[in-house]
């Protein structure tokens, strides 16, 4: 059964700050290999939700560097995954992390995500924000390492802010988060 569970914010966060100038090694390093910023990302979104959707081309998961789904490490498709754009919404199974985009609903907070975008139109670098004060935004970031970044220092055409709503998923494990933030354990599958 299908559950639906708050986002937590915190945990994204922490795990963020915690691998932000280092590597999980439960995970590839993409670094060198087309950038790491969309995996390091995605791992600090799992912290915060426990959850994968192992459904296969329109999930969101990593088993392996030969066993993940497109979305886990690719800019434009997890934007997919998480908005839930037509192919991806069709098909993948409910479960895991959902998000909306932050241009209509304006809603930012911590352990969101921004996108940056090229003059040529194309979205390049996945960052997740760490802190928001004083109207300034701080990020923590993989590929070229960030840790409370100001995100005023990047150097981009445009942005779009993926809101983190919740995740779905088949129970609520305390025990998933402290492996993933302890390089132990990936969470078991959820089928």
């Amino acid at each position: 059964m299908l559950l639906p569970v708050p986002y937590d914010r915190r945990r994204a966060v922490e795990y963020a700050r915690r691998w932000a100038l280092s590597r999980n090694p439960l995970f590839i390093d993409f670094t060198g290999q087309g950038g790491n910023c969309t995996n390091f990302v995605s791992q600090c979104i799992l912290a915060g939700c426990g959850v994968m959707n192992y459904t296969e081309t329109f999930g969101w998961y990593y088993v392996s560097p030969d066993d993940r789904a497109p979305a886990w490490s690719g800019v434009d498709e997890l934007y997919d995954f998480l908005t839930g754009a037509p192919d991806f919404a069709r098909e993948n199974r409910g479960y895991g992390p959902y998000a909306t985009d932050a241009r209509t609903s304006r809603r930012i907070d911590i352990g969101d995500v921004i996108q940056l975008q090229n003059t040529s139109g194309e979205f390049y670098h996945t960052l997740i924000i760490s802190d928001i004060r004083d109207d300034e935004v701080f990020v923590c970031a993989h590929t070229n390492d960030a840790l409370d970044r100001p995100l005023s220092e990047y150097n981009y055409a445009s942005l779009r802010v993926l809101h983190i709503e919740g995740a779905m998923l088949y129970f609520d494990d305390e025990k998933r988060f402290d492996e993933l933030i302890n390089a132990t354990a990936l969470p078991p599958r959820c089928e």
